[in-house]
């Protein structure tokens, strides 16, 4: 049982078994990447600008930002909401709080009020990590109202004091470090869902099942020692950070490069000049990149493995990517931050690597393909995903009704994902039953959206839907019934809910002003039909 009041435990019958079958080591992520980077030296780990990071000085800089830490009085099970661009310290702190067994939760540059404050008041967190620059954002604007509602907040660092504290000799000794016990089952980490109700909901993961995570995801990704990751999708996301991400190259004693700019320019020179051998791309990026005029102008041979996840790909695009990255396969990701990764197999036959999203990374994820009573659907039909298995939670942090909603009495996760199983064994996504919508990758839930455009004095009623669009895959659009003798537009209401606080990518970039919503029989709102009336209104207008 947790110590940390609102985690779900795994049962214990599963967690002997996923001891017994090696999947669980019980050793803290701390200690074993500690171990992972005295194994590795004087090799190098990571590339930021004309910063070249051995593993030995990675692990020197970690251990004394934990030493600092351990000072400031940060113990096992604390809470620190963790908002740092793609830079160095974002690595050291992650890490050094992953010693004392302090829990990060994964906020992103992007955040604002509604989410940030959100995360302390559902964490209690003690710590708040935050750039002093996000973007074009001071970020003193969110840390001042964010102190004041939440006096449990103790510390907070930017970039430039954690690059401070690395100057300095700590005043505790380096055994003070090891004598930090840090529990492997406990979370050490508070991932961020889709989120269908509101903000996003917080995902503990295990150190045992994390790190279990992350060595599944390498040994289907053909990492080898001197390759190279280039980091370009925000860190925080678990795609980047842990499947295999930064984490798992580290485990293979291959480096990473960390890069702020995801534009063409900036990344090109880079693969170019590092050797660059995998990405891991959202389908908008890359859809990006190989329509770049520049992307002749370099020598991107290097590159290997093209991993891309958060949405679907089309075969198009994957030939197309292959051709201009001339050494380099797509294999495609389905992966959730949740728990469960499917990947397609590199040598997978060319039909299925263009046609499917991959099978499950371990033996003992055990899927379920069901209809809407939860009976399993035949081979080849869609239904929807439940899954459990020894690094898919168990239930998401201090929310259990909505779990009881979420989760089956046996422990599959609902995903809500509509999926079907391929002839080959792997499976294809065929959309979702949740109320989210996926802008490249990002997944915003329209509930949130629906509940802030509500407040505004002009609206009666709203429905947010997705609309199609060729390069994030779906943007948001708003349907909007309003009060008798008002008027509204769409900067209005964008500066309206940007006031609210809430973060740029997910502001409505359509408004359909309408008389009335359609309902379905069970009288909720049609939302397939607003979809379809958006989309057939973008392609009139073509």
């Amino acid at each position: 049982m947790s110590k940390l009041p609102g985690v779900t435990p795994f049962p214990e019958e599963l967690a002997a078994r996923y001891r017994e079958l090696g999947y669980w080591e019980d050793n803290p992520q701390g200690r074993y990447y500690n171990d992972v980077f005295a194994t590795h030296g004087d090799l190098v780990a990571m590339v930021s600008g004309d910063d070249r990071v051995t593993f030995a000085q990675l692990k020197e800089r970690i251990d004394r930002l934990a030493l600092h830490l351990l000072e400031l009085g940060v113990a096992p099970l604390d809470r620190w909401v963790v908002q740092l661009p793609n830079v160095p310290e974002f690595v050291y702190l992650y890490f050094a709080l992953q010693r004392l067994g302090a829990i990060p939760i994964m906020a992103l540059a992007s955040h604002r009020w509604t989410e940030i404050n959100a995360f302390f008041e559902l964490s209690e967190a003690s710590g708040y990590a935050v750039s002093e620059k996000l973007g074009d954002f001071d970020s003193s604007q969110l840390i001042a109202p964010i102190r004041e509602a939440h006096p449990e907040l103790r510390v907070v660092l930017g970039a430039a004091t954690i690059r401070q504290l690395l100057t300095r000799k700590p005043s505790l000794e380096q055994a003070s470090l090891d004598r930090v016990e840090v529990d492997p089952e406990e979370p050490c980490i508070l991932q961020l869902s889709g989120g269908t109700t509101g903000v996003p909901k917080l995902i503990p993961r295990t150190h045992n099942d994390y790190v279990y995570n992350t060595k599944a995801a390498v040994a289907v990704n053909d990492v080898r020692p001197g390759d190279c990751l280039l980091v370009v999708l925000p860190i925080a996301h678990n795609f980047p950070l842990a499947c295999p991400g930064i984490s798992g190259f580290f485990v293979e004693g291959a480096r990473v490069v960390l890069t702020e700019s995801a534009r063409a320019d900036d990344v090109f020179p880079l693969i170019e000049r590092e050797r660059v051998t995998h990405l891991e791309l959202v389908p908008a990026l890359l859809i990006r990149y190989v329509n770049a005029p520049s992307i002749g102008g370099f020598d991107l041979s290097s590159v290997r493995v093209i991993n891309t996840g958060g949405q679907k790909l089309q075969p198009e695009v994957k030939r197309r990517a292959e051709a201009l990255f001339p050494s380099a396969r797509v294999q495609e990701v389905f992966g959730m931050a949740e728990g469960l990764l499917m990947f397609v197999r590199l040598d997978d036959p060319d039909e299925v690597r263009f046609e499917t999203v991959g099978r499950p990374v371990c033996p003992d994820d055990e899927i379920m393909i069901v209809d809407d009573e939860r009976n399993p659907v035949t081979d080849g039909e869609i239904g929807e995903l439940l899954v459990r298995g020894p690094y898919t939670l168990r239930g998401y942090y201090g929310v259990p009704e909505y779990n009881a909603r979420t989760f089956t009495p046996d422990g599959f996760y609902m995903s809500g994902d509509l999926m079907r199983r391929h002839p080959s064994g792997n499976y294809v996504v065929e959309g979702r039953k949740k109320d989210l919508i996926n802008r490249g990758g990002e997944k915003i839930s329209a509930e949130e959206i629906e509940n802030l455009i509500l407040s505004h004095p002009a609206v009666m009623n709203v429905a947010c839907v997705p609309m199609p669009d060729p390069v994030l895959g779906e943007k948001t659009c708003a349907f909007v019934i309003l009060k008798a003798g008002r008027s509204l537009t769409l900067p209005e209401l964008t500066a309206f809910l940007a006031e609210k606080g809430l973060a740029k990518f997910k502001l409505p970039e359509r408004l359909e002003l309408t008389d009335d919503l359609p309902l379905s029989k069970f009288g909720k709102v049609a939302k397939n039909v607003l979809t379809k009336q958006v989309a057939e209104k973008l392609s009139a207008a073509h």
